[in-house]
C-alpha cells in the first residue's frame, strides 16, 4: 500500500474524534468554572460580612464596643494578608463606600477628644437628649493605628484616603501626646501610609515628622523600646528614600545629619541596605540588630 495515499485524507471526510473535544472534557471545564465563581461569590460574601460586622462595632457610642469591633477587623485584615484570593476581593470591596475602613477610623477612632467638647448649654433645655461618645482609649488607638496600617498595605488606595482626612497632622499629634503603646503602632503606621504615596510624604515633611522621631530617639528619658522602634522606623525610611533624589522627602539625609550628628546620620545610612535575599523573618531580626545598634551609637556619641 502507498503510504502517502495511505496518510492522505479527504477533506469532505468528517473529523476523527481525536480532533474534536470530548463532550465529557468540556462539561468538566464548564463544572470547574462554575465552582470557581460559586467560590469566588462565597469568598467576597464572607469578605463583606466581616467588614460590616466589624465596621458596625466600629462606629459605636462606647470604647469597648468600638475596640471590640477594631480587634475583629484586624484579625480579618491578618487573615486576608495570607490569602492570595481574598486580597483581590478586599480591595474590591473598598470601593463601596459603606465598607470602606479608614474613613470609619477618622471618624470614630481616631478623633481628638477636644472634638467632644460641649460648646454651650443649650442641649438642657431640649427635649432632645444630647448624644455622648466615650473617648477613645489607649488601646482603641493603638488597635485602630494597627487597622489603619493594615489597610494601607494591602489596598495603595486606603492611603489617598487617609490623606483626605488629614492623617500625617493625627498621627503627629499621636505621636507627641500619647503614650508608649500608642506611639509605636503610629510609627508602623506612618511607614505603611508613605510607601509609594508622594502626598503623605509631603505633608511628613511639613509637619517636621523627622525632628519628631529624632527627638524621641535623641531622649534617654523614653522609654528605651520606644527608642528602639525610632531607630527602626528611620532605617527604613532611610532605605525606601534612598536613591530616590526627586521625592519629596530628598532632604532625609541631611536633615537626619544635622539632627543626629554625621557618625550616626553615616551609620544609619549604612544599616538600612539590607541584604534583599533575606526572607521577612531575617529582615525583621536585622532590622532590629541594626536599630540597637544605632542607639548604641548615639549614646556612645552623646549625641
Amino acid at each position: 500500500m502507498n503510504p502517502l495515499r495511505s496518510s492522505y485524507r479527504n477533506p469532505d471526510d468528517p473529523p476523527s474524534p481525536a480532533a474534536e473535544p470530548s463532550p465529557i472534557t468540556a462539561a468538566e471545564e464548564a463544572v470547574e468554572e462554575l465552582v470557581e465563581s460559586l467560590d469566588q461569590q462565597r469568598l467576597y460574601r464572607e469578605v463583606t460580612l466581616a467588614l460590616r460586622t466589624g465596621l458596625r462595632d466600629a462606629r459605636a457610642d462606647f470604647s469597648f464596643l468600638r475596640l471590640r469591633g477594631l480587634r475583629s477587623l484586624l484579625k480579618f485584615l491578618r487573615s486576608v494578608a495570607v490569602s492570595d484570593d481574598a486580597v483581590p476581593l478586599f480591595c474590591r470591596s473598598q470601593s463601596v463606600p459603606d465598607l470602606q475602613v479608614v474613613p470609619v477610623l477618622f471618624r470614630h477612632c481616631l478623633r481628638d477628644g477636644e472634638e467632644d467638647t460641649v460648646e454651650n448649654l443649650d442641649h438642657i433645655f431640649n427635649v432632645e437628649p444630647m448624644k455622648l461618645t466615650s473617648p477613645s482609649t489607649d488601646a482603641e488607638v493603638a488597635v485602630a493605628l494597627r487597622v489603619l496600617e493594615g489597610c494601607c498595605l494591602l489596598h495603595r488606595q486606603s492611603t489617598l484616603l487617609a490623606h483626605q482626612h488629614r492623617v500625617i497632622p493625627v498621627l503627629m499629634n499621636i505621636l507627641a501626646t500619647r503614650g508608649v503603646l500608642e506611639q509605636g503602632a503610629c510609627l508602623d503606621a506612618l511607614i505603611a501610609l508613605m510607601l509609594e504615596s508622594t502626598a503623605n510624604q509631603t505633608d511628613f515633611e511639613s509637619y517636621n515628622g523627622i525632628e519628631e522621631v529624632t527627638g524621641l530617639i535623641r531622649d534617654k528619658q523614653v522609654d528605651e523600646n520606644l527608642r528602639m522602634r525610632c531607630g527602626e522606623f528611620l532605617l527604613l525610611l532611610i532605605g525606601h528614600v534612598d536613591g530616590r533624589d526627586m521625592t519629596p522627602m530628598a532632604t532625609i539625609h541631611d536633615d537626619i545629619r544635622r539632627l543626629l550628628g554625621e557618625r550616626s546620620a553615616s551609620l544609619i545610612w549604612a544599616a538600612s541596605q539590607f541584604d534583599s535575599t533575606l526572607d521577612p523573618e531575617e529582615r525583621m531580626t536585622a532590622l532590629h540588630i541594626q536599630a540597637r545598634r544605632v542607639l548604641e551609637s548615639l549614646d556612645l556619641f552623646g549625641v
